[in-house]
């Protein structure tokens, strides 16, 4: 009698390399609540979130928030946002009443999220509207105190629930930027990032300049048969270049120049600067030049990327 059982089609060993193999880390996504006093800086905190690459909603309702979250948490983890930031607030009117029970919701739901109440005194919220010449969301018929003091007392909760108060009243956009940056990275560290960009005269200023170097006063690599074809990042073109009297003088002495620049630019929330190297065609001394420019800033610390973008046209 033959032997009618089911062939063994699963290897032997899969179960246990199974139980050796690391499952994947769930990765749940970060979620803040903006809130707070309707002139207190809330369009502005939102917007350096953006720049931190946050997914944010301005003036979300409330009974969205639930919605989005689980979108969020749902779909491939490749391709889902996993920073959320949601400003509500009492524009939303009849929906911002179920903000505390949506949060209650979300926690009971295990979903993690912190609240940013942004605040100020009245005095400073009076002159705030009047410089914008908008009504207060509250205010119906009456006054900006009026409108002020009604929000108030619907927030009085909800501020005592926040993770983070920041008062306002005295900070400029820029304070309030380091603030914003500092109560969702944990630190105040500030980053500018540099891009160093060759271009050629003859086609043209980047318009995106915000420093233009001429590098023309050098001698150009053009009129030497050997060096013709190549450009600026070749080692021979590099070496001809670097090599002329007061190019690596004038590299190092430019980049002393810009320190002071640079912090400045840090300091007024500038967070991009684009330096633009430039010679007759973009091909040999500005690329060449905008490299060394580059080694010596990152040699400093500063977060650098190079460009070329004439090169080639030639």
């Amino acid at each position: 009698m033959t032997d009618e059982r089911s062939p063994i089609t699963v290897p032997t060993g899969i179960p246990a390399l199974d139980a050796a193999g690391v499952s994947p880390v769930r990765r749940d996504p970060q979620v803040l609540v903006i809130t707070g006093m309707s002139g207190a800086g809330r369009t502005r905190a939102a917007a350096v979130l953006e720049d931190l690459d946050w997914y944010v909603v301005d003036n979300l309702p409330a009974q969205m928030l639930t919605h989005l979250v689980g979108m969020l948490t749902s779909g491939s983890a490749g391709a889902r946002a996993q920073r959320l930031a949601a400003v509500i607030d009492v524009r939303g009117r009849e929906f911002f009443p179920a903000l505390q029970e949506v949060l209650d919701g979300l926690r009971a739901a295990g979903v993690e999220y912190r609240i940013l109440f942004l605040d100020a005194s009245d005095e400073v919220l009076v002159r705030r509207f009047e410089q914008v010449r908008r009504p207060h969301p509250l205010q119906g018929e009456g006054r900006v105190l009026d409108g002020i003091g009604a929000e108030r007392a619907i927030l009085a909760d909800l501020r005592e629930r926040a993770d983070t108060v920041i008062d306002t009243s005295d900070l400029n956009v820029h304070d309030l930027a380091r603030e914003v940056r500092h109560v969702v990275a944990g630190t105040s560290e500030d980053v500018l990032r540099v891009t160093v960009l060759s271009f050629g005269f003859k086609y043209g200023l980047p318009l995106d300049a915000d420093h233009v170097v001429d590098v023309r006063f050098l001698s150009n690599p053009y009129w030497v048969t050997e060096l013709r074809h190549l450009t600026g990042r070749d080692a021979p073109v590099r070496d001809y270049v670097l090599g002329l009297p007061g190019a690596t003088t004038f590299v190092e002495r430019y980049v002393d120049a810009l320190e002071p620049a640079l912090a400045g630019y840090l300091h007024e929330e500038k967070r991009y600067v684009t330096i633009a190297v430039g010679c007759t065609g973009g091909k040999h001394r500005s690329v060449a030049i905008s490299d060394a420019i580059a080694g010596r800033l990152r040699e400093r610390g500063h977060h650098v990327s190079v460009a070329a973008r004439d090169l080639g046209k030639e």
